[in-house]
């Protein structure tokens, strides 16, 4: 379990992180999201204790991360698949790892299975490409068998089958009663592969909630109505309260009211539907929509297939 409790950074006369809490249990898969600027990479240092927190605490199962005599055999964090010496081969990298906390070559072998890196495992890292040098990563934070993993954009630069691994991967692990705290700017792949969500903006908590309340607190009540009669349909649902409006001569978009209210004016009057769809925002809408005000840099609208340049 990962606890942060009024955590807060600054840099000069920057904020980057400012009076953040919340609770990332064990279990399920916690995506961290945020906007480029959020804090978010300022968090994940400081919960490994890479960065020194102005006020504030914040400590897994309990003990801060420094307090930890073998802190790989307690939090796997990949904050930077890059950072390794580029001369040692994938093996070498993780034997010299493991040799700092009395991990058994057996265990390296085990994760470079796990990565899928066996091929490869004796070259030069350096001449990874970007995704082998995720799969190092993600390698280097298994290597302790931690109970508790934080990976910063775990999927940045694998191909589809890579990106289906580690999204299993997060998943098996949570599964077994880990903690799993991920980032990512990739929406479509974090609404497939996490329960639960901390996004923040600008340092501070925007939301703490479950993938689908996230979705649903975003989505407005609007049905997608089909049928061969759809005029007569309209003139029933119309009222002070409900909206109709149509973008094709069989299509209805209502506003006010449920699929179940709408299917039963439909049934008592006698008419057909083709169609009856409750519409819900996806994950990035509801991301963009949440965190509108918390971008801190903004991209003009092009112009003629130029950009008009940028404001933050």
């Amino acid at each position: 379990m990962i606890e942060v409790e009024g955590l807060t950074k600054r840099y000069g006369e920057k904020t980057a992180v400012d009076g953040l809490s919340f609770t990332v249990g064990p279990g399920v898969v916690t995506g961290f999201l945020g906007p480029n600027g959020s804090g978010k990479s300022t968090t994940m240092r400081m919960i490994i204790g890479l960065d020194e927190p102005t006020s504030g605490e914040v400590t897994v199962n309990g003990r801060r991360y420094r307090d930890f005599s073998a802190p790989l055999c307690e939090v796997g964090a990949l904050l930077e698949a890059r950072s390794i010496h580029t001369g040692r081969s994938a093996a070498n990298h993780l034997l010299a790892l493991a040799q700092t906390h009395g991990i058994s070559r057996r265990r390296v072998d085990e994760v470079i299975d796990l990565v899928g890196l066996r091929e490869v495992a004796r070259k030069r890292a350096g001449s990874f490409s970007l995704g082998m040098g995720q799969r190092l990563g993600i390698a280097s934070a298994l290597l302790g068998d931690p109970a508790t993993v934080i990976l910063d954009e775990p999927v940045n630069g694998l191909d589809p089958e890579g990106i289906r691994w580690i999204r299993t991967l997060l998943q098996g692990l949570a599964a077994e009663g880990r903690t799993v705290f991920v980032s990512s700017h990739l929406m479509s792949e974090m609404a497939l592969t996490a329960e639960h969500l901390i996004v923040i903006g600008r340092g501070r908590l925007i939301a703490d909630m479950s993938v689908a309340d996230f979705i649903r607190s975003a989505s407005t009540n609007t049905v997608k109505v089909r049928s061969p009669q759809a005029s007569g349909l309209r003139d029933l649902l119309v009222s002070a309260d409900v909206t109709v409006s149509s973008s094709a001569a069989d299509a209805l978009e209502v506003t006010g009211l449920t699929g179940e209210q709408i299917g039963r004016t439909a049934a008592e009057a006698g008419i057909v539907l083709y169609e009856l769809t409750p519409q819900q925002a996806s994950l990035e809408e509801a991301f963009m929509d949440l965190t509108r005000d918390s971008v801190e840099y903004h991209a003009d609208v092009p112009i003629n297939g130029r950009a008009t340049g940028a404001r933050s």
